[in-house]
């Protein structure tokens, strides 16, 4: 049995919740968000949460179960507080800036990169060799980073490219005589 689908879902004050049917609608203060569940589970609407429950008692209901309660529970969160992702740049004369709707990224390439902005989500660059990428839906936020690490993935021998904050690189030892 799914430990995480048997918790029901806080809804906090300022923020309001809709069930219709198989969708779920979460509006906050940040915005609005929904989603809509698989058939096999049922959202009910208490007075100040949401619980999750199994239509029927089959493998395939139990694995969704757990998931459908965490993309619930990454609505709210997602109105109520965001979600941010950080980069980090590494590399001579690697560097970030937003110009407009779009990041202009120096990368060691011949050319620029410009990679345009999704709609609702906020791109920052404090510094040109940090980007931090803000928004509501998780889902969303973690695509556009990983958008952006794609563009010049960490290489083990130097360890240049953008790599999200914190993450480690295992590092290879070059060639020897």
């Amino acid at each position: 049995m799914s430990r995480i689908g048997k918790k029901p879902v806080a809804v906090p004050g300022g923020v309001t919740a809709q069930v219709n049917g198989q969708e779920v609608k979460i509006k906050g203060p940040k915005g609005e968000l929904s989603h809509v569940l698989v058939d096999d589970i049922i959202a009910k609407l208490d007075k100040d949460a949401i619980d999750i429950a199994m239509r029927e008692d089959t493998k395939e209901a139990r694995a969704m179960w757990g998931m459908s309660r965490t993309m619930v529970a990454n609505l709210v969160a997602g109105v109520t507080q965001g979600f941010t992702k950080k980069l980090e740049i590494t590399g001579v004369g690697y560097r970030a800036a937003v110009q407009g709707q779009n990041l202009q990224l120096q990368l060691g390439y011949s050319h620029d990169i410009a990679y345009p902005i999704p709609q609702g989500i906020q791109v920052q660059c404090p510094k040109p060799t940090e980007i931090v990428v803000t928004g509501i839906d998780k889902q969303k936020v973690g695509q556009v980073a990983a958008e952006i690490r794609r563009f010049r993935p960490p290489e083990p021998y130097k360890g240049k490219g953008i790599r999200y904050a914190g993450e480690f690189i295992l590092r290879k030892e070059g060639k020897k005589k």
